[in-house]
C-alpha cells in the first residue's frame, strides 16, 4: 500500500485556517499529505477576518491565497478541490473516496470541515450577514464600536450576550423578535444600563450595499441601527463522515474529542468550528498547528 501514489500519512479534509495550519505543520514535518477543499467555506459571506495578529482586517479569501501559497513549497503536501463523500476505515489505513471517484489512502485522516449556520427568519438579515450583522463581537464589535447597534436573539443566553455586546457601544437595543425570554431582574437590569428591550416582531430589515440602515416593525416603527450582532444562530455540522466512522456527537451538534482533535476513531482528528461550532481565525489555525504535531508524534511512535 506504501507504494501505492495515492496512499498519503494524512489526509486532511476541509482547507480553511484550521486544515492549512495542519497541512503546514505536518509538511515541515516531511510527512506526505493531502488536502481535499470543496472551497465551501463558512466565512464566505465575511467581508474582513479580525483577530489574527499580523493579519488583522485580512479578507479571507486573500488568507486562504497566502496560505496556499507558503504551502507550496512543500512538495510532499498536495491540494485537491474536490469534495469527499465517503471514508471508510480499513484495519491499518483509511480509504477516502471523493465527489469524481478519485480514491486516497491514508494512515490518518484529519476533518476540518466546519459548521454550517442557519439564520433566524427575519426579512432583509441575509443581505446584511457578513457585513454588518455578525454573530460574534469580538471579531467586528470594534469596526462599529460607540455606533447605535442592535442585538437580535432570545435564547437563555440573551442577557449575557447583549451584556457583552455593551462593551462597544452603549448605545445599543435588544430585539427579541416576539416577548422576551428574560426575567424581570434582568429586564430591569438592562434598562438600568441604558439597554431599551423591543419586543415587537420585526418585519423587515432596511439595508443598502450591505449596510444595515433600520429596523421596520410590524407595528409600523423604524428604528435606526448602523450593525447588529446576532444571538441563537444554529449551527449544524457541514460534514457528517465522522459520525458515520464512529464519531460521537453531542447535543449540540459539535463533535466529542480529546486533546488536540484525536476521536474516539483512531487516527481521526477533528478540528475547529467541527468541535467547537465558533472557533475565530486564530483559534481555528492554532488547532490545526498542535493537531500537526500531534499526529506527527504519532506517527513517530508507530515508525520507530
Amino acid at each position: 500500500m506504501k507504494e501505492l501514489r495515492n496512499f498519503f500519512d494524512v489526509v486532511i479534509v476541509g482547507g480553511g485556517p484550521a486544515g492549512l495550519s495542519a497541512a503546514l505543520v505536518l509538511g515541515r514535518s516531511k510527512r506526505k499529505v493531502m488536502l481535499i477543499d470543496d472551497n465551501k467555506p463558512r466565512h464566505n459571506v465575511t467581508y474582513e477576518s479580525h483577530g489574527y495578529l499580523t493579519r488583522d482586517g485580512i479578507k479571507p479569501h486573500e488568507f486562504k491565497n497566502i496560505s496556499r501559497n507558503e504551502l507550496a513549497k512543500y512538495k510532499h503536501v498536495e491540494l485537491m478541490n474536490e469534495q469527499v463523500v465517503h471514508v471508510e476505515k480499513k484495519e491499518k489505513h483509511f480509504e477516502t473516496i471523493t465527489k469524481n471517484g478519485v480514491k486516497l489512502y491514508s494512515r490518518k485522516i484529519l476533518f476540518a470541515t466546519g459548521v454550517t449556520d442557519h439564520l433566524p427568519h427575519i426579512d432583509g438579515l441575509k443581505e446584511i450577514y457578513g457585513r454588518s450583522a455578525f454573530p460574534c463581537p469580538y471579531c467586528d464589535g470594534w469596526e462599529f464600536r460607540d455606533q447605535p447597534l442592535a442585538v437580535i436573539g432570545n435564547s437563555d443566553r440573551i442577557f449575557e450576550y447583549t451584556r457583552s455586546v455593551q462593551n462597544w457601544s452603549s448605545n445599543l437595543v435588544l430585539f427579541t423578535n416576539g416577548s422576551a425570554n428574560l426575567n424581570m431582574e434582568q429586564k430591569k437590569n438592562l434598562v438600568q444600563h441604558q439597554i431599551k428591550i423591543i419586543e415587537s416582531k420585526i418585519k423587515h430589515l432596511n439595508s443598502e450595499n450591505g449596510k444595515l440602515q433600520s429596523f421596520q416593525l410590524e407595528d409600523g416603527k423604524l428604528i435606526l441601527r448602523t450593525a447588529a450582532f446576532i444571538e441563537g444562530i444554529k449551527e449544524t455540522q457541514s460534514c457528517k463522515i465522522p459520525e458515520k466512522l464512529g464519531c460521537r456527537i453531542d447535543e449540540n451538534d459539535t463533535y466529542i474529542t480529546k486533546q488536540n482533535g484525536l476521536s474516539d476513531v483512531s487516527g481521526l482528528y477533528i478540528i475547529g468550528d467541527a468541535k467547537n461550532l465558533f472557533s475565530g481565525l486564530i483559534k481555528s489555525a492554532s488547532e490545526g498547528y498542535c493537531a500537526g504535531v500531534s499526529i506527527n508524534r504519532e506517527i513517530i511512535k508507530e515508525n520507530w
